[in-house]
């Protein structure tokens, strides 16, 4: 995510230099056709780019709206992601009777299941990414339940299938009453549907005629600009093309990488970010002595 006002230069470059230097290239050669071939060169009406361009604003802000509502339902999904993990450790501390356990066993119990959660939200993360998250489950779960987790298609799924046993166990050996069970179910079921929005959003693209057409047709209303810019400006409309086109194409490919809030991008949502805020409340709630520090901005966004 974004955490900066003012963005590097560089990454603004970056996002849009292929298409700047098209720009540049046509326009350069829109030039040279002018003073060597101008009674070859089409003049065109001022009225062709206004009318093109004033369509295709609108057209880029719709798809601004629509990607951004995409971004922000991600945010809002791992917000409530945050609220229900901390709410399963608060109930299990809460809920499970010590005198049937014993104090000691129910300690390990609820760190288990703490350090279960929390892996849990650091490997949806990654998964989501698309980046390996064995590492994560080694290190958060105990191995026999590794064991059973690994070789599972969706890792997440079977960490929450866990949380669902153990609760059936706790049930069976009466350290929870069946109102209890009913509740924590309640809340894993709640994770499992916030894990399946983010897949939602995570496999559903923009279509890609969509994109295709407005990035074809940015460039038309730039080559027809240009011819019109040359007639008047001369070599002055190089570099006014390529700040309006600058403009135009910054605002398509922001756009564009909103649109897929889980691609291990700087506009992504920062799900390992939030995943650490997980881990230092739990372990605060917990009274562990080993509690992270939030995850600082890598230069200017958060991961």
């Amino acid at each position: 995510m974004l955490v900066k006002q003012k963005l590097p230069l560089s990454y603004l470059f970056n996002m849009i230099k292929v298409d700047v230097v098209r720009v540049f290239f046509f326009s350069i050669t829109f030039n040279i056709f002018k003073f060597f071939f101008s009674d070859y060169l089409p003049s065109m009406p001022a009225q062709l780019p206004t009318v093109l361009g004033t369509a295709i604003s609108l057209v880029l802000a719709f798809k601004l709206n629509h990607s951004y509502d995409r971004w922000w339902e991600a945010r809002k999904i791992w917000g409530s992601i945050v609220n229900d993990s901390r709410t399963l450790i608060l109930q299990l501390k809460t809920y499970i009777q010590t005198d049937v356990l014993g104090y000691d066993e129910t300690g390990k119990f609820i760190q288990k299941m703490a350090n279960r959660q929390i892996g849990w939200c650091y490997a949806l993360g990654e998964s989501l990414r698309g980046l390996d998250n064995q590492a994560t489950i080694h290190q958060y779960l105990i191995p026999a339940e590794a064991g059973y987790v690994l070789p599972q298609n969706n890792k997440p799924y079977a960490i929450l299938a866990l949380h669902m046993r153990d609760f059936k166990e706790l049930l069976n050996k009466q350290a929870l009453n069946p109102f209890q069970q009913v509740q924590l179910d309640s809340t894993v079921s709640r994770l499992v549907g916030y894990m399946g929005m983010a897949e939602r959003i995570n496999s559903t693209v923009f279509p890609v005629t969509y994109r295709v057409f407005v990035h074809f047709f940015i460039y038309l209303f730039l080559i027809i600009l240009s011819l019109g810019l040359v007639e008047t400006l001369g070599p002055l409309e190089i570099p006014i093309l390529i700040v309006i086109a600058s403009t135009f194409f910054l605002i398509e490919k922001t756009a564009t990488y909103l649109q897929d809030p889980f691609v291990n991008m700087p506009t992504d949502t920062p799900v390992t970010a939030i995943a650490r805020t997980i881990e230092i409340n739990i372990k605060q709630l917990l009274e562990e002595p080993d509690v992270p520090e939030p995850i600082t901005p890598e230069d200017f966004y958060l991961k």
